[in-house]
């Protein structure tokens, strides 16, 4: 389809259009919850919430991308998401692996305690 395909579809109502301000409220959203997992990942020294506040980073990336998408009535942003959750995934695994790995030599999760592999 072109662009003057979809500014016609949009225009008959199919899809409907997103309204500026819905368009504002998703982003409002994925930025409250960026911030609240950036703010987490900087303040927790604990390995597994450290890894959960990068996880809601992705989320609030990924609800962006999605209402973008949409507002421009464009599939690139849910395409786009679905690689980032590919990425979340394998990400999700290797950090949980590691994770296990470091509890498993130390018997702790405090991020300070592995300071020294810094270098």
């Amino acid at each position: 389809m072109t662009h003057g395909t979809l500014s016609l579809l949009a225009q008959t109502g199919f899809p409907a259009s997103m309204a500026q301000a819905t368009l504002a409220h998703y982003v409002v959203v994925s930025l409250l919850m960026f911030v609240i997992g950036l703010i987490g990942f900087l303040t927790r020294r604990n390995l597994i919430i450290m890894f959960l506040c990068t996880e809601l980073m992705f989320q609030a990336a990924g609800i962006a991308l999605v209402a973008f998408g949409r507002f421009h009535l464009d599939y690139t942003g849910q395409t786009f998401v679905i690689f980032v959750l590919t990425v979340a995934a394998a990400e999700a695994s290797m950090a949980l692996a590691l994770i296990v790995l470091l509890f498993r030599r130390k018997e702790s999760l405090s991020a300070e305690d592995w300071q020294e592999l810094k270098g």
